[in-house]
């Protein structure tokens, strides 16, 4: 290839990363008003200010363009909540920047998580699945904090593994009440007294 043809590549390739971000926060927007089995590539592409052909240029059907929107958050989420629990010290602060992490990408992000969270039944199966199976880094950091801080006699003795999956699973009920419902707390306060509630839990006797 010549040096002059890879310009031309790049330019290429950057118009279609630009299109196909476009189509997902256009898409993320309509499947969280209005759920996947109700949208349509139409209202999607009316969204993104762009031809129904054009959406169809970058995805083949409304699944890949609904998956895409997903992978593309939970990437996002998952790298910004390994890098979060890396940063914190103590057990405690391992498991406050796993919560926070969560709630605060949930705050940013709602449509994501309305996808996620209260998508009604026939969308793709995809989403919960690999949601569950990105979770499984994170768990398993909490796992080893865990396992250390019982070592040492900072923590009461849990079994580690279960504890990190209930931490998870407690955030994410915590998230989906929030979204489901019109809570009179804000998400500053659901995320101190969850933390409060496994701090208590695990307080050394």
């Amino acid at each position: 290839m010549s040096e002059l043809a890879q310009p031309a590549k790049l330019k290429k390739q950057v118009v279609s990363e630009f299109r196909q971000s476009e189509i997902i926060t256009a898409a993320r927007k309509v499947f969280a008003e209005k759920g996947y089995v109700a949208s349509t590539v139409d209202e999607i592409a009316a969204q993104a200010a762009m031809a129904k052909g054009t959406v169809y240029l970058y995805f083949d059907s409304k699944e890949l363009i609904y998956n895409a929107v997903l992978a593309n958050d939970l990437e996002t989420l998952h790298r910004l909540t390994l890098e979060e629990i890396a940063a914190a010290g103590t057990v405690l602060e391992k498991i406050a920047a796993y919560i926070n992490a969560r709630f605060d990408y949930c705050e940013e992000r709602r449509d994501f998580f309305r996808i996620m969270f209260i998508e009604p039944f026939g969308s793709p199966v995809l989403s919960k699945a690999k949601a569950r199976e990105w979770l499984r880094e994170p768990v398993r950091m909490l796992t080893v904090a865990i396992d250390d801080a019982i070592s040492t006699n900072q923590i009461r003795r849990w079994p580690a593994e279960v504890l990190a999956w209930t931490i998870a699973d407690l955030t994410t009920g915590a998230l989906q009440r929030r979204l489901a419902t019109m809570p009179n707390t804000t998400a500053r306060e659901d995320a101190d007294f969850l933390m409060n509630f496994v701090y208590a839990a695990l307080r050394a006797s």
